[in-house]
């Protein structure tokens, strides 16, 4: 993949980051930890300016998070406490743990936000909850501009300093994925495991 990457953004240049960025938060399995550090190595080679690349990298991060966003607006709270109505039992969410859910969000999502787009495997998912709690559109771009902004500022200077090694930031943050995702789908296996335990059926 790092050749194809290398490739692509040395043709379109800025637009080749920006376009990536938008991909990657569509299809998680393009790897932001590949892609801006990629910028940063161009930089180190006078190929690229590291400013505008963090630049057009957070554009494309923050106008890939809008469809989940929208996704999400789309859905709506009503349609997601008659899901939890009907198909409780497999989503380990009742109504009222649907709605204790929304109180907080609606208390702490800002900073939920903010941290989930710095966080592996979390910062491409949180835009869905902002929607479905109808989260103001100006708040969450301003929230998701500042994570993005973070975040692509980081793993550029990464790929900056490591140069040609640029990959292995990678290596660093995939163990971080990892262990989001094994810890997200245990506390799921938690909460089934619960339910069948205490028989609690919706």
């Amino acid at each position: 993949m790092f050749e194809q990457l290398l490739g692509l953004v040395e043709q379109m240049g800025y637009w080749g980051l920006l376009a990536l960025m938008f991909l990657e938060n569509l299809f998680p399995p393009i790897p932001s930890e590949l892609i801006m550090p990629l910028g940063g190595f161009l930089a180190a080679q006078g190929k690229m300016d590291p400013v505008l690349a963090v630049l057009f990298g957070t554009a494309g991060s923050v106008l890939g998070a809008l469809p989940w966003y929208w996704l999400g607006r789309a859905f709506g709270r009503e349609r997601l406490f008659r899901m939890a109505d009907r198909f409780g039992f497999i989503m380990t969410m009742d109504p009222p743990d649907v709605l204790k859910a929304f109180n907080w969000f609606d208390r702490h999502g800002r900073k939920a936000v903010l941290y989930g787009r710095l966080i592996p495997a979390i910062r491409t998912l949180i835009s869905v909850p902002a929607g479905l709690a109808a989260m103001s559109l100006p708040g969450f771009l301003a929230l998701t501009t500042l994570g993005s902004l973070v975040w692509t500022s980081v793993l550029t200077a990464a790929g900056y300093l490591l140069q040609s090694q640029y990959e292995q930031v990678q290596d660093y943050v995939d163990p971080v994925s990892k262990i989001v995702v094994f810890g997200v789908i245990a506390i799921y296996l938690w909460r089934l495991g619960r339910r069948l335990l205490t028989g609690r059926r919706s």
